[in-house]
């Protein structure tokens, strides 16, 4: 039974039936690397407040339509005091990017925080970032499961949620994007049944799809590319990859498009994946990016009005094929909406 600590926690981030509706804009180098392009200035020409002011400008336009917001403490700290009200708050404990000093793409936790120090910050939930792959060196992923076990342990001492996510990447380097696709249903789906296991703690695993629609073929994304396989096959996988699953699990985004990614979880729904929602963030909202750069906030404010809720509502509407986190059952998999 889960404690009253992370009930609260959860109930804070979900909404009314128990769905997980979260927007994600806990970016950091990726969007100051993003910024800087758009501007055509050198990265570290970009301010902390030009972080600040941009992650604000999303948050305060886009929370009234979710039920959760995933921030950093680096800079995000101000965009959470804009949320809408009674929208809850994930906050991010790893630092920007991996220890690229290493192999492995190792994650570092950020090392002026802990879990404690995050919920007195006001997180309702903790989020934890890993690169992962099962075919990494096994000492190098027993460091991460490692370290996935100690923040679970510091979320179950401090009673708040942990949201675990993984992705994938190609541990040698060296495969196409259409042999990695092959490659990735497996990589999701063992990381799913790693991360499942009693001994991390973890109460929400958050996952890519465990297929690519560049080369799903019967999708429009696939056109010109060679299919890794048929739609009937990919709505397959993403029924085993759930299959494994012993936490509830929501979906993130992967940094595709909002189009491409409405398309992919339209392709779960319709192969009855019982999934308990998304944490969506670039899909949302990397379009305003280029407006912010070259017009500035009032102009990306315009733009998330027109554009970036839009593209919100959108996923809400298909978010109504999703289930509640709570209905899942830890033996056997998630339940149906009515409990079967």
């Amino acid at each position: 039974m889960m404690s009253a600590g992370k009930q609260k926690g959860m109930d804070a981030i979900a909404d009314e039936r128990g769905v997980i509706r979260a927007a994600a804009m806990d970016q950091r180098g990726s969007l100051k690397r993003a910024l800087a392009k758009e501007k055509n200035v050198a990265t570290n020409a970009i301010s902390d407040q030009d972080l600040a002011e941009f992650k604000t400008a999303v948050i305060q336009i886009l929370s009234p339509y979710a039920s959760g917001v995933l921030l950093d403490p680096d800079y995000g700290l101000p965009a959470a005091k804009a949320r809408h009200e009674g929208v809850g708050l994930l906050l991010a404990y790893e630092k920007s990017g991996y220890d690229n000093t290493q192999p492995g793409r190792m994650p570092q936790l950020m090392p002026d925080w802990t879990v404690d120090r995050l919920k007195r910050a006001g997180a309702d939930c903790i989020k934890l970032l890993i690169h992962y792959t099962p075919l990494e060196e096994p000492a190098l992923n027993d460091q991460k499961k490692a370290l996935v076990q100690q923040v679970g342990d510091a979320c179950v001492e401090c009673d708040v949620p942990f949201f675990l996510e993984f992705v994938g990447y190609d541990q040698g380097g060296k495969l196409s994007p259409l042999e990695y696709a092959r490659q990735k249903p497996d990589i999701v789906t063992q990381s799913m049944r790693e991360f499942s296991q009693d001994q991390y703690h973890v109460d929400i695993l958050k996952v890519e799809i465990p297929v690519n629609l560049q080369f799903t073929a019967g999708t429009r994304w696939c056109e010109g590319h060679e299919a890794a396989y048929s739609r009937d096959e990919a709505r397959e996988l993403c029924l085993k990859a759930a299959a494994v699953a012993r936490r509830p699990f929501i979906y993130l985004s992967a940094g595709v498009s909002s189009s491409q990614f409405h398309e992919a979880l339209e392709l779960a729904v319709e192969a009855g994946v019982h999934f308990a929602g998304v944490l969506c963030g670039r899909a949302t909202w990397q379009e305003g990016i280029p407006v912010y750069a070259q017009k500035g906030r009032s102009a990306l404010e315009d733009w998330l009005s027109t554009h970036g809720v839009p593209h919100i509502q959108a996923l809400n509407e298909i978010l109504a094929g999703a289930c509640s986190w709570k209905d899942f059952d830890a033996e056997g998999g998630a339940l149906s909406p009515d409990g079967t």
